[in-house]
């Protein structure tokens, strides 16, 4: 599960994008609409003069005048709407809530379901990692051997002791937003004095600090990417479950976040991180709270993973 750095670009909400073509004078017509908008096919061109098929040559503008260009525009796709439709084979429970974005690493389009902030339980500790090493940089420094030991546990066993140390390192919440005002996280804010668990966000903010930690265009640098791209590829077995159901084999790097609500009993269950699907390489952000089980929360965040790839592979 050796990690994979990707070139990171800004979501854009819904995957609408516009592909303008020169048309020359001599393309042919293959479809209209009753406003007269029309696609059509251009011909090539040899050492800048214009080759024709037979049955174009006609209507051909003669060598000396100025060819005529017209622009069109290819269908777009909804990827939002992709996204909802699929959401909808996600099974809920009453009272439970999901939230899901995806970044389709290798076009830059994007798409989100769902509204609202949620309880990040230990995803949040990739934020207090990040946050580290972002603090780390500005004081010119590298990260102490007891710094290391609490990232290593905290990540690859989710070891709540090692973030609790680090959580107090970074400042606790007042380090954290900080930090997430660098990355451009807007939904984001640190939980009450050690509560990290507490830590509010969404997941259009999960998915911009993922793009963080693997997009080149980032406030962290290559050695700090590099390294939390590597810890979150080494997660324990015991916790193989969430956005790498998503993945079609073992390229995934991820962190998972699970929280029983001590007021209610009922489970907070998230997961964040980036799978490869047939080739294609997409950051994921699943957040559900109010699930009666650990399992069925599992369930929601895995099935709502799966929905977020299939948007991208429907279209």
């Amino acid at each position: 599960m050796a990690p994979h750095r990707a070139r990171r670009r800004r979501i854009r909400r819904s995957g609408r994008r516009t592909l303008v073509y020169t048309v020359v004078a001599s393309a042919v017509l293959v479809g209209g609409t009753a406003a007269g908008a029309v696609y059509v096919k251009a011909q090539a061109h040899d050492r800048g003069s214009l080759i024709s098929s037979p049955s174009a040559s006609a209507a051909s503008s003669p060598p000396s005048q100025e060819a005529s260009v017209e622009p069109v525009t290819e269908p777009t796709v909804d990827r939002d709407a992709l996204l909802a439709k699929a959401m909808k084979a996600v099974a809920l429970e009453n009272g439970a809530a999901v939230s899901v974005a995806v970044f389709d690493i290798d076009s830059g389009e994007g798409a989100a379901y769902g509204e609202g902030a949620f309880d990040t339980a230990s995803i949040v500790k990739v934020d207090i990692l990040a946050t580290l090493l972002l603090q780390a940089q500005a004081a010119d420094r590298h990260l102490t051997a007891a710094e290391k030991t609490y990232a290593t546990a905290m990540i690859t066993n989710s070891d709540n002791a090692s973030a609790s140390a680090l959580w107090d390192i970074i400042g606790q919440a007042d380090g954290l937003d900080a930090a997430n005002e660098r990355f451009g996280l807007t939904g984001t804010s640190g939980g009450d004095g050690a509560l990290w668990g507490l830590t509010q966000t969404t997941a259009a903010d999960q998915l911009t600090l993922l793009q963080q930690v693997f997009g080149d265009d980032s406030e962290l640098s290559e050695a700090s990417r590099t390294y939390l791209q590597g810890l979150m590829g080494e997660i324990a077995a015991d916790q193989h479950w969430g956005v790498s159901a998503a993945a079609d084999g073992t390229r995934w790097a991820l962190k998972n976040g699970w929280l029983a609500r001590s007021s209610t009993g009922l489970w907070d269950i998230n997961s964040i991180g980036r799978v490869t699907v047939d080739g294609d390489e997409y950051l994921v952000a699943a957040l559900s709270n109010g699930n009666t089980t650990k399992a069925k929360g599992i369930s929601v965040v895995e099935a709502a993973a799966k929905a977020a790839v299939a948007a991208f592979g429907s279209a």
